[in-house]
């Protein structure tokens, strides 16, 4: 893998706050603790993200539907070469996500 392509969490914030307006979103870079398995890059960033997010546009949604619509956001950047994404979603509330 290129780490120059590698996504980060500024990058994939900003596709999440266009495309799904959240109330609440937090979006760590877990690849360190990843070192060694496959799909870490060496630099240790940019491969294994947790992403936790709520969004008016999960009301109604199962949560298959919601993890659906974060991985179409970030398809380019697991194209790019992000290899794990944990999906953490709530509805849109003022006060979602602890």
């Amino acid at each position: 893998m290129n780490d120059r392509l590698s996504p980060t969490a500024a990058n994939l914030q900003a596709r999440l706050l266009e495309r799904l307006a959240p109330t609440a979103l937090e979006v760590i870079d877990e690849s360190h603790q990843h070192a060694g398995h496959v799909g870490a890059s060496e630099s240790g960033v940019g491969t294994h993200f947790r992403v936790r997010i709520a969004s008016p546009f999960f009301t109604g949604t199962s949560r298959v539907a919601r993890h659906r619509l974060v991985y179409d956001a970030v398809q380019d950047f697991i194209d790019q070469g992000l290899h794990a994404l944990a999906i953490e979603t709530e509805m849109s509330s003022p006060s979602s996500l602890p």
